[in-house]
């Protein structure tokens, strides 16, 4: 059975240590870069889609109700 000092000087308390150059590192800030602005590019094409969707869907449904409104309209006044 283990005890909890045991544990505290079994598990490593720090986290590994990369050293890489400037240019490497240059690198892997534009490579990060380039696929966020990937990802944001994505969203916005993601978003314009499902707003002209619903665009439709409201415009359909206005026809809808109005085609209502006006044989309602005719049938009131007869």
């Amino acid at each position: 059975m283990y005890s909890m000092f045991d544990l505290l000087f079994e598990t490593p308390s720090y986290r590994p240590v990369y050293v890489i150059s400037d240019s490497e590192m240059k690198e892997l800030k534009k490579n990060h870069h380039q696929e966020e602005l990937d990802e944001i590019t994505k969203q916005k094409v993601r978003l314009e889609d499902a707003f002209k969707a619903q665009l439709k869907h409201l415009e359909e449904r206005e026809k809808e109700v109005k085609k209502e409104l006006k044989v309602l309209s005719a049938s009131k006044d007869k």
